[in-house]
């Protein structure tokens, strides 16, 4: 579960700026099953967060900052082509470094990741295990103005062997450190702890946008018929006109997989083919098909289709593939894994613009299923979203509520509405419309625009 995130100099954010799940104490007694405990402290932290702003506010520039940090802690770039950050383009800040950190839970342990950067090179980089009031490093790097990386990483060293030769290199100047040892080390040689802390990143946080699927939903589709069952029902109960899912899986050559594969992804799976790897490689072809290798004693090749049965007028069910149904349909589909058990109850989700073409009553059926389904678990869901019926206090606690606007300058700042005086009973929806909170957009130049372009006619 996220409990912080921070961020400055990236994109629309030139100045820090704080999204926090910590549970405001002045709101206890509301909604408190919305709200875990943080290991080794006495604060709660949320289980939601919705996220509001006009177009161009920078809610989506929130997302984008947390997946660029996860991006930095897997991810090895090529050296050419420096950090790949986005800093914010006017006032200099260009010139400055940019930098990230996030506060987290996985396995009952609370930690701190965390880097500043630059253009070309990561200077400074964290990774901390918080027990109660105390932070223990279990490493710490710098890079000084040569690109000479240097680790101190004395908090791993008494449970990863090979961290020690790794820290004394100290990778590249643009590779975190972190990243470095993932690509570096296996699985068992990680450790439990930095394995807990890279599974967290790899498969714990999970980030949805608007244009994007979950990822391969096929070999989840047809190996777990728990997991179909449910997203046929549901489905089904949202009034798509879909009865159930329909998941196969044909095997078939090597030649068969590569030939389907595009071009873009031909060569890294070439690549995994022959190093090896992950027991399990999905590959994403359309929304109706992908494929998927099998590691055992030998490779196995699949390609499983995906359909949506209907039912006729006479009863009949007739199967359509997923790029036939409604742009909601599908969208609905991607998110429904948030909804259900996968392969760990520590899942994060963070959904941009979760109302893309879905209708505004799903859209809080959807965000009641999650908060009551859910309830004690420690799973997590963050989105953005433009849709105003979900601002009751009913349904939301008003920390769970969050802001984003610009100011004169043109950066982002980020606020929660439990920085404001409510009474319990007010509609906040309307208030909110009527620009009490901020984060609209401002149409009186639109309104004027209209005068004058009507004053022409």
């Amino acid at each position: 579960m996220i409990v912080s995130f921070s961020v400055s100099n990236f994109r629309s954010f030139s100045k820090e700026e704080t999204f926090s799940m910590v549970a405001s104490k002045r709101l206890a007694g509301k909604h408190e099953d919305h709200a875990l405990s943080i290991p080794g402290s006495r604060e709660r932290v949320l289980k939601t967060a919705v996220i509001y702003g006009a177009n161009g506010a920078g809610k989506s520039n929130l997302f984008k900052a947390i997946r660029y940090l996860r991006t930095v802690a897997l991810n090895l770039r090529e050296n050419r082509i420096g950090t790949g950050r986005e800093p914010f383009l006017f006032d200099e800040f260009d010139k400055l470094p940019s930098s990230f950190d996030i506060q987290f839970i996985t396995n009952e342990s609370l930690y701190r990741f965390g880097v500043v950067l630059d253009d070309r090179r990561i200077s400074e980089e964290w990774l901390v295990r918080i027990d109660g009031k105390k932070e223990v490093p279990l490493y710490e790097r710098i890079t000084d103005s040569k690109g000479e990386v240097m680790v101190d990483a004395e908090g791993l060293k008494p449970t990863v062997e090979k961290i020690e030769a790794l820290a004394t290199v100290g990778g590249r100047q643009n590779h975190s450190f972190l990243a470095t040892i993932r690509a570096n080390l296996n699985k068992p040689e990680l450790g439990d702890e930095l394995l807990m802390i890279l599974k967290w990143f790899e498969t714990e946080l999970v980030m949805i946008a608007p244009d994007e699927s979950f990822g391969p939903l096929g070999p989840m589709l047809a190996e777990d018929p728990k997991f179909r069952e449910f997203a046929g029902e549901f489905l089904n109960a949202a009034s798509t006109g879909v009865d159930h899912l329909v998941a196969t899986k044909k095997e078939i050559t090597k030649d068969e997989l590569l030939s389907g594969l595009p071009d873009r992804v031909r060569d890294s799976v070439k690549k995994d083919l022959i190093e090896g790897g992950e027991d399990k490689i999905a590959v994403y072809l359309n929304e109706e098909t992908d494929l998927l290798i099998e590691r055992d004693e030998e490779n196995h090749y699949y390609r499983i289709s995906i359909q949506a049965a209907h039912k006729n007028n006479d009863g009949e069910k007739i199967g359509l593939g997923l790029s036939q149904e409604s742009d909601g349909t599908r969208r609905l589909l991607n998110l429904v894994p948030a909804l259900h058990h996968l392969k760990s109850d520590n899942a994060v989700y963070i959904i941009d613009e979760i109302d893309r073409s879905m209708h505004p009553m799903l859209v809080k059926k959807f965000l009641e299923y999650f908060l009551k389904v859910c309830r004690g678990e420690n799973r997590q869901l963050i989105v953005t979203t433009h849709e105003s019926n979900l601002l009751t206090l009913e349904l939301l606690r008003r920390d769970e509520i969050w802001f984003a606007e610009k100011d004169p300058t043109g950066s982002t700042r980020i606020y929660s509405m439990s920085d404001y005086k409510v009474r319990t009973d007010l509609e906040i929806r309307k208030h909110y419309l009527q620009g009490r909170f901020g984060a609209i957009p401002f149409l009186g130049d639109i309104d004027q625009f209209m005068m004058q372009q009507d004053s022409d006619c």
